[in-house]
């Protein structure tokens, strides 16, 4: 690679992990054709980009984005590949899925919505992460189950009062 390709590659590198805010960094080698290629696929279908990368390009663009990767740095050695994803939890569902049936891939790390994860051990607490839209969902749930209360409440108690009034005006009457 001449320098020119790998400041190339820096550049779109660095790009990627500035446009996504859910990135793992996985160890896939010694997986086969095929399974490589149904990985590939998987990750196609729930919305994934993956790619392979160089650990020292990868490095050089982590220290030249904006963001804060923290000790992410630390675990590039060895065989890296990226995914990208607008849903924090996707990329950890494939993983968790592909794995029934191989050994790979290995979660090595992941940087959701700025925060950073290390180690494979992590896997099912990111597949049980909730995503921002999901969050927001709940919030706004909690939010309006108070509000149906009150209105329910006044609703069918309004209900009851009136009948109480006209009960008590009828005996008077």
């Amino acid at each position: 690679m001449t320098r020119e390709e790998k400041a190339k590659a820096i550049e779109v590198l660095t790009t990627q992990l500035a446009d996504n805010s859910n990135i793992y960094l996985t160890d896939i080698s010694g997986l086969d054709a095929l399974s490589t290629t149904n990985l590939r696929r998987a990750c196609f279908k729930a919305g994934i980009k993956l790619t392979v990368v160089k650990n020292t390009l990868l490095a050089k663009a982590m220290e030249s984005s904006e963001r804060e990767f923290g000790d992410l740095k630390t675990i590039l050695k060895g065989n890296t590949s990226l995914m990208f994803s607008e849903t924090g939890n996707a990329p950890a569902k494939v993983i968790k899925e592909f794995r029934k049936k191989s050994e790979k891939p290995v979660l090595k790390g992941a940087f959701i919505e700025e925060a950073v994860y290390i180690g494979d051990n992590l896997l099912d607490d990111l597949v049980n992460i909730k995503s921002r839209d999901e969050m927001i969902g709940e919030v706004i749930g909690l939010l309006q189950s108070p509000a149906k209360n009150v209105v329910s409440a006044l609703k069918s108690g309004g209900g009851k009062l009136a009948g109480i009034i006209k009960t008590l005006s009828e005996r008077e009457g």
